[in-house]
């Protein structure tokens, strides 16, 4: 017996005006929220008198069997990410889960990704075609990572970098640049967004060349624009080609 459910929710960049009216209202209506620690502590004092169920780093698959366990017992859950829960989140690995398990009743919730939030701070970087790509091999092997940067400057893509660098990966975003450098100009328009939606947003536009040697963190989303490109005011942009009629 159950009418439990299980909501997968992206909270977006983490400031409570960034977080969807629909997130905020399942989350407000569930019985357990469960999630990675550092996103648990950005709710709890948004939605007292709920059960809350933490834990950490590399146990994402524990909390999904968590939420089986919970929906199972009648109850409404929501396991909570930062971002969109479909990129780089919880909805494929919790998907995968209680759909092993038989548990059907579960519903992904949208939220605003880092690279439109990001995009929003720095101006228009992803106007135009664009791919994203995370620099993280915890999961993906760095030739593979290689493989799919090679292929997106070859094909001219605008590039959105997820976890550029970190205290293990400190010359990845390096690394990524020179590999970009192959087949981009030295002069390609590119931007950083640090601290989406937290205390100590910023933005800046800079060149390739320039982003090559910048020091960035986990969170920093970098942008690098396509041939197109350009830097207008201290906006970065990247035309749609209207004005090309």
């Amino acid at each position: 017996m159950s009418n439990g459910f299980i909501y997968i929710v992206g909270l977006g960049p983490g400031s409570e005006t960034g977080i969807t009216k629909e997130a905020d209202e399942v989350i407000r209506s569930s019985d357990v929220i469960v999630g990675y620690q550092t996103y648990i502590d950005l709710v709890k004092e948004r939605y007292p008198g709920k059960e809350l169920f933490p834990n950490g780093m590399k146990m994402e698959i524990d909390r999904c069997k968590k939420c089986v366990a919970f929906a199972k017992e009648g109850k409404k859950v929501a396991l909570i990410c930062s971002g969109d829960a479909g990129v780089y989140g919880m909805a494929s690995p919790m998907l995968e889960v209680a759909l092993s398990e038989g548990f059907t009743d579960v519903k992904v919730i949208p939220g605003v990704s880092a690279a439109m939030s990001g995009a929003a701070i720095v101006g228009a970087p992803v106007g135009h075609d664009f791919c994203v790509i995370s620099l993280s091999d915890l999961l993906t092997p760095w030739d593979v990572i290689e493989k799919r940067l090679s292929a997106a400057a070859d094909g001219d893509f605008c590039i959105v970098l997820y976890n550029p660098s970190s205290h293990k990966r400190k010359d990845y975003l390096m690394k990524a640049c020179e590999i970009l450098l192959k087949s981009k100009s030295e002069s390609t328009v590119c931007a950083i967004a640090r601290n989406i939606g937290r205390e100590g947003e910023s933005a800046e536009v800079l060149t390739l060349r320039e982003l090559k040697s910048t020091q960035t963190d986990m969170f920093t989303t970098v942008f690098i624009g396509n041939s197109k490109s350009r830097k207008i005011g201290s906006y970065m942009v990247t035309p749609r080609g209207y004005l090309n009629e």
